[in-house]
């Protein structure tokens, strides 16, 4: 009897990490140890001096000191995993009281009919619960409604999952005020959270017109010629069985949590603008926000605290991987040999204009993010050491941050090892290699738009 071949399946992150962490501690005992000088800037911020490289003597990592790291990088970034699980707890609350999906399917149902209005305004507040709360996971539950309502409009399922996915992944990738990524990434950097964040916005304008731009024209070609569709056999086929989600009714409550919501988001810009940098002071707002919202949409006391805990459960995944890959940091730093490897990086980008390396930085953030599919993970892997490669080639550390973000999140449309991207396809029957055949020409241009974004914030000196 025939035995079927079982497909490749990317390991867990997990295991990954893990892999990761025992290759640092190997290197320990292989690449030469050395260390920058360091010096506390007019900002506060210890950056290092730039040409001070120099060896020491080897202080390899044992076996034990290996598995210690674990609890130790933990520790380390205790601040964001906690940040992590109280922002997802809020928006678990947030989630329960029906809000914000009765509010997007009583704007669908509104403007339904108008076909590229619909497209144009649920990409915008896609896009805008990507750059805010990080919106990935709840999108899914959007896609269904999508797929079927975009096949009633003459288009196929990948025009409706384009809608949801593609708006989504501008905002998360743009960031401007995105815990889960930048925020995080800009506290490892030493960085005031949430600064820069107009040059951010405008990069994440010009990547949102690009996309939607994009998406109407491929549903103008499918509408026009339906065998133009990149599943036309699929779609000629009856399509994949897809049963609409019931939207939940919007109901005074649900319009009084949305403006809940927005007070919410606003008084969290305020604070921004006047030094309300820290994690404590965000996740305050975040968590106060979240509760306020649950009594507002009618939940009970034991409702929203069950809500809160299943909120922060959902992001268990993402909040652990935070502290399992700055173990690999830990490793690299008690075996001294994290320098070592920033100036050999630095070293082999010598002579290179600085516009031109922050621009490969790009491309390094987007192939990591296919082992460490997690943001705030490879935040936690990399920014250490892209901080300090940034000090060494004149880069600010503001770029590097635009690199990781621009690298972590567009390849989320990418890379089979993105979760939420494999079960949206999984909902709209879409197989993975038509939609990269859909997808790949306007990744290559939003990745064009914001490579150059991060070689001219080099050239403007952005801070």
């Amino acid at each position: 009897m025939d035995k079927k071949k079982k497909a490749w399946k990317m390991p867990h992150t997990y295991a990954i990490i893990v892999v990761l962490i025992i290759i640092c501690t190997i290197l320990t005992y292989i690449v030469p140890a050395g260390t920058y000088d360091r010096v506390v800037n007019d900002e506060g911020r210890t950056v290092v001096v730039p040409g001070s490289f120099h060896y020491v003597d080897k202080t390899p990592v044992g076996p034990f000191q290996m598995v210690q790291s674990i609890p130790t990088g933990m520790g380390e970034v205790a601040w964001i995993v906690f940040l992590v699980f109280i922002i997802g707890g809020a928006f678990g609350i947030i989630n329960a009281t029906g809000a914000i999906e009765s509010g997007l399917g009583a704007a669908i149902k509104k403007v339904n009919g108008k076909d590229t209005l619909l497209i144009v305004f649920l990409m915008c507040i896609f896009s805008l619960g990507g750059a805010t709360f990080g919106m990935a996971e709840s999108t899914l539950i959007f896609i269904p409604i999508l797929v079927v309502m975009a096949r009633k409009m003459g288009y196929d399922a990948v025009t409706g999952m384009a809608i949801v996915s593609l708006g989504a992944v501008t905002g998360f990738a743009g960031g401007w005020m995105n815990m889960f990524t930048v925020g995080v990434a800009q506290g490892i950097c030493e960085l005031e959270i949430f600064s820069g964040m107009g040059y951010r916005l405008i990069t994440h304008a010009i990547v949102l017109v690009a996309a939607i731009i994009y998406v109407l024209r491929y549903a103008k070609k499918v509408k026009a010629n339906p065998e133009s569709s990149v599943i036309y056999d699929i779609e000629a086929a009856g399509g994949a069985d897809i049963e609409e989600t019931e939207i939940l009714e919007f109901t005074g409550r649900r319009k009084a949590v949305l403006l809940c919501i927005l007070i919410g988001f606003v008084i969290l810009i305020y604070g921004i603008l006047n030094g309300w940098g820290t994690s404590s002071h965000l996740s305050s707002i975040f968590l106060i926000m979240g509760v306020v919202c649950g009594f507002v949409g009618g939940l009970k006391v034991d409702e929203v605290c069950d809500a809160f805990i299943a909120g922060a459960k959902s992001l268990t995944f993402g909040a652990l991987v935070v502290g399992l890959a700055r173990a690999m940091v830990v490793v690299l730093t008690q075996g001294q040999i994290i320098d070592t490897i920033v100036y050999g990086l630095s070293s082999t980008l010598d002579g290179l204009p600085p516009a031109i390396a922050a621009g490969l930085m790009v491309i390094v953030q987007t192939i990591i993010n296919l082992p460490v599919n997690s943001g705030s993970g490879q935040a936690a892997a990399t920014m250490p050491i892209m901080a300090v490669l940034a000090d060494a080639l004149d880069v600010s550390r503001q770029t590097a941050v635009l690199a990781y973000q621009y690298g972590d999140g567009l390849s989320n449309q990418l890379w089979p090892s993105s979760g939420v991207l494999m079960a949206g396809l999984s909902i709209a029957g879409i197989p993975y290699e038509k939609w990269l055949k859909f997808v790949l020409k306007i990744m290559v241009i939003m990745y064009v738009i914001c490579t150059a974004m991060v070689m001219l914030s080099v050239v403007i000196g952005y801070e």
